[in-house]
């Protein structure tokens, strides 16, 4: 199994480790709930070096990843300004989302999932082949990463890393910035505010235990996915892969089909009519809602509308909103405000539809 550079860390302090996508990684280190508000109240932090770095260099960078992804990095015009995006196949299914940040013309770094790393540099080294010929791919394992997440994360931070408010209090969301050793990311995967960091793998558990002593507390994959379904952030693999059109995955905004650019998957994407919706669900029966369980809509023979099946994607118990929530594609005739019936263990479950995302900033949302 694979580990981070924070391994060993993890296990001083205690952390019940998880074998996630053949990497061994931290569940949650006493208490997965009191770890989640920790981060909505104050400041968590988590090892995600589990994810791979990959440094694009090379004079034709930016027209090969204007060939490669969905969105548009022309978008990217100022140094460290990062763009979330899909990668997609020839069909239009998600091979993987991911970050792209600009650093030089000659010089982009994407951050891809850790699950799907190895297909993700394999897809993307046979397409250089075809379309940038000399284009350097490099993974960059020497990094670890760590997101500091929370109201307080950023003041956190400061305190660890000496001299960086000046250099990163006016940073805006997607942006980042190289501090001496450290590549700092106005991002996060948790509807809060804060950093991710990159810093060499071999200084990772002396930032780590320098933010603990600061007052921030290890979270680990649990609290992670509370979080990120509050944000109504998708999770490659369950919201969307390979199969899936990304269109009806939530993840229009993250595609450019305005542009007359060409990109892999977009003819697909054209011909493909949309006939489904990611949504998000708010259980008001009692018990847990969870992928793969089939939602039935209600038929309304007053009105002759409603009736078809959809299906939850995301699915569990939200610590902010003290219910069930999860997110779910269903058909393009459900609204905001439906009910519809959630088979949960043979049971019909009343649950009633609501835009995403849940939880942002602390502030409850629906």
């Amino acid at each position: 199994m694979k580990a981070t550079a924070l391994n060993q860390t993890h296990r001083d302090m205690q952390a019940k480790m998880v074998d996630f996508g053949g990497w061994d990684m931290p569940l949650h280190y006493g208490s997965q709930l009191d770890e989640h508000h920790r981060v909505r109240s104050d400041a968590g932090m988590f090892d995600v070096s589990h994810m791979l770095a990959l440094d694009i260099k090379g004079e034709a960078a930016r027209g090969y990843l204007r060939r490669l992804v969905a969105n548009n990095v022309d978008k990217l015009t100022q140094p460290g300004k990062a763009l979330y995006s899909c990668m997609l196949n020839q069909e239009g299914g998600v091979i993987d989302d991911l970050i792209i940040y600009f650093l030089t013309e000659s010089h982009f770094r994407t951050v891809v999932n850790a699950g799907t790393a190895e297909k993700d540099l394999a897809w993307m080294q046979a397409r250089r082949d075809e379309i940038a010929p000399g284009l350097e791919i490099i993974p960059r394992r020497d990094l670890a990463m760590i997101a500091v997440q929370g109201p307080n994360a950023r003041a956190k931070v400061w305190q660890v890393i000496a001299g960086s408010q000046a250099e990163t209090e006016n940073l805006k969301l997607f942006q980042a910035i190289f501090f001496g050793k450290y590549f700092i990311a106005r991002t996060g995967y948790t509807g809060e505010d804060g950093f991710e960091i990159m810093l060499p793998a071999v200084d990772a558990a002396d930032f780590w235990n320098a933010l603990h002593a600061a007052g921030v507390a290890p979270a680990g994959l649990g609290a992670r996915d509370t979080l990120r379904l509050e944000a109504g952030m998708n999770l490659y693999g369950q919201d969307m892969d390979e199969t899936t059109n990304p269109l009806e995955s939530g993840l229009g905004w993250t595609i450019d089909l305005k542009s007359d650019r060409e990109f892999i998957g977009k003819q697909s994407l054209l011909e493909k009519p949309v006939a489904q919706q990611l949504i998000g669900l708010i259980l008001l029966d009692r018990g847990i809602l969870r992928s793969h369980q089939k939602i039935v809509i209600q038929y309304d023979a007053n009105t002759g509308q409603g009736g078809g099946e959809g299906e939850i994607t995301s699915g569990g118990f939200s610590p902010t909103l003290n219910q069930s929530i999860a997110l779910a594609r269903l058909p393009l005739n459900v609204a905001a405000g439906d009910e519809v019936r959630v088979v949960v263990r043979d049971k019909m479950l009343r649950a009633k539809v609501v835009k995403y995302p849940f939880v942002r900033n602390g502030k409850i949302l629906v």
